[in-house]
Order: C-alpha cells, then sequence, then structure tokens
C-alpha cells in the first residue's frame, strides 16, 4: 500500500486561477511520487514505540491478566477494568474472575509523581526484583518518578521456558540459608534448570511474559479526554511495552490523544493491527533483529485483516495520518 506525497510546485500550478487564455503555456517539471510501502511504515511505528526490557526481546501477557482500578468512582473504575479487559479478550487473553489479584493496577491520583516516588521509595523491590531482563533499568526507573506525564507506567517481565511456563532467571532469594549452605560451590543451585526440547540455532524455548504492570493516572490532566479514550490509552501501554517517549505524530494513534485530543476516538487500527501482530507472533526467535521482523510481519497480516474487513468507501488502513 503506498500513500503519495504531491510535490509543492505542482499543487501551486494546478491551484492558479488566472484566466486561462491569457496564460503561456506552461511545462511542469518532473513530478516525483514518493511512496511510503505498508512493510516499512509498520517497521518504524514498531521501532519507535516498541521499548522491550534490556537485551530481552519484546514481552507479552501469557494467558490471562485481572484487572484491577483504584481511586475512581465505582463506576468509572468499572469501566475502565471492563474495557481493557475487552481489548486483553480481543488479542486472546482470558481476563481474571471478579476478585482476582490485579496483574495489572491502574491508580488514580492528583500528584502522580508523589505517588510514584512513595511507591518505589516503600517498595522498591516490587518495581526492581533483580532477575536478568525483567525490567527497564534504574535510569528508565527515575524516569517513571521524576518525569510528568498524565499516565506513567511500569512494567516487569519475566523470561520463561515456553513449554512449560518455568522462570528461566535468577532472582535474589533463590538460594538462601541452609539450602545455600549445603549447595556451596553448585552453580546448579542457585539458578533455574532448563530441559531443552529441540536445540536450534534459530529458534530458543525461552520467551518473555508480562507478570505485572502498574498505571498512575494523574487526574488533573484528563479534562480533555473520554472515559473510552483514557481506558483504550492504557490498554495500549498496558498490554505492549510501550516507550513514554514515542513520537507517534505520523500515525493515526490513541497513543496521540494527549497531544491532540481529537485525533482519535479510541484505539485506531494502527493500534489494533500493532496488538494484534504482537500476540500472534511466537517470539522465540534467537535474534532479536529476526524476532522483530516476525512480529512486523505478523501486523502486517493483522492490517490486511483489518483492511477486508473495512466497509466500502473507507479510507485505506495504515494511511499514516488518516483516521480508522
Amino acid at each position: 500500500m503506498l500513500a503519495l506525497v504531491m510535490t509543492g510546485a505542482l499543487l501551486a500550478t494546478l491551484l492558479q486561477t488566472q484566466d486561462p487564455a491569457a496564460q503561456e503555456p506552461v511545462t511542469l517539471e518532473d513530478v516525483t511520487v514518493t511512496g511510503r510501502p505498508l512493510d516499512a511504515m509498520i517497521r518504524n511505528f514498531v521501532s519507535e514505540v516498541a521499548e522491550p526490557n534490556r537485551g530481552r526481546g519484546l514481552a507479552r501477557w501469557d494467558d490471562q491478566i485481572c484487572v484491577g482500578v483504584a481511586n475512581l468512582r465505582p463506576e468509572t473504575a468499572q469501566y475502565l477494568a471492563d474495557r481493557i479487559s475487552t481489548v486483553a479478550e480481543d488479542v486472546g487473553l482470558a481476563p481474571g474472575a471478579p476478585g482476582c489479584a490485579p496483574t495489572l493496577l491502574v491508580v488514580a491520583t492528583d500528584d502522580g509523581e508523589a505517588l510514584a516516588r512513595s511507591m518505589v521509595e516503600t517498595r522498591r523491590r516490587s518495581f526492581r526484583m533483580g532477575g536478568s531482563g525483567m525490567d527497564r533499568g534504574g535510569h528508565a526507573l527515575e524516569d517513571f518518578v521524576e518525569t510528568d506525564r498524565p499516565v506513567r507506567w511500569w512494567q516487569m517481565a519475566m523470561p520463561v521456558d515456553s513449554e512449560t511456563g518455568q522462570r528461566a532467571t535468577r532472582i535474589a532469594g533463590d538460594c538462601e540459608g541452609m539450602a545455600c549452605s549445603a549447595a556451596e560451590g553448585n552453580v546448579m543451585a542457585y539458578a533455574p534448570t532448563i530441559e531443552v526440547f529441540a536445540a536450534s540455532r534459530l529458534r530458543t524455548q525461552i520467551v518473555d511474559r508480562l507478570t505485572r504492570t502498574i498505571v498512575i493516572v494523574d487526574v488533573d490532566d484528563l479534562a480533555h479526554l473520554s472515559v473510552v479514550q483514557l481506558a483504550d490509552y492504557i490498554a495500549m501501554v498496558s498490554l505492549a511495552q510501550i516507550d513514554p517517549d514515542a513520537d507517534t505524530s505520523g500515525y493515526a494513534s490513541v497513543l496521540n490523544v494527549f497531544d491532540d485530543p481529537t485525533s482519535a476516538a479510541g484505539l485506531m487500527d494502527w493500534d489494533r493491527a500493532y496488538l494484534d501482530g504482537l500476540y500472534a507472533s511466537e517470539g522465540n526467535a534467537i535474534s532479536r533483529r529476526a524476532n522483530r521482523q516476525e512480529i512486523v510481519s505478523a501486523i502486517h497480516d493483522a492490517h490486511d485483516r483489518l483492511r477486508d474487513r473495512k466497509p466500502a468507501g473507507e479510507g485505506p488502513v495504515g494511511d499514516g495520518g488518516a483516521g480508522r
């Protein structure tokens, strides 16, 4: 799919309103048509928004998610939880039953920085458990606390064995007390042991799974947003690992609603295709480049499915700044 760009000189010529009879013949210069192949646009979008943990591939939730919302009126909290759970269902996740322990917690406040700082200071281990590949690092945590944003989020992920679901990284406390003393000198006592079922130089059993997300919403910055926009924005940044500094102004995305509330009524085709592609991919390529290319291909397939479902007369899917 191509988006066509008309040069300014040609546009000015076409818009002239002088009497045609009084004009001298005009020779038009060659026109350069710049194409934006969909694959290139998808790769750029993925490169811009995706932010996996250090040294790891892109993570996603596995099978189930439980959404909790705090510090909002009951009807608003219930709507947010239901809407986010519905988006999660659309990508194949099962929402938790009523009363489940939240793995995705949304907390509203009138001072996002103060709440983030308090939570990190009092329960830092909940934000940085110490396992390799489980979070985005200390500098990112400082950014989570100190950068003023209407919505801020922090995610924990876990490298796991895709065959068994077993944790594939050591965290603090794996070996303590008597067990540690008895196993002194034996490295196998300090880290999980993974049985390899099918060795491959291209694929790995170790994949990355989101395990916990906290989202802090500053209610003073929500005046121009609808509850649907807020819910879909939270769903997007919670179901995928999204760079909070991503520039998505060239795409029709719910990620733009705080810069321009009129830009998206909710999740857009770009957002849905991104989530669909992320959850449709295997995510087990050893090469992180190959891992991303697999996701790009899955997103392309999702765009094709969305395009096929669009009613006749609507704009093309993936047209950059166009609407849904």
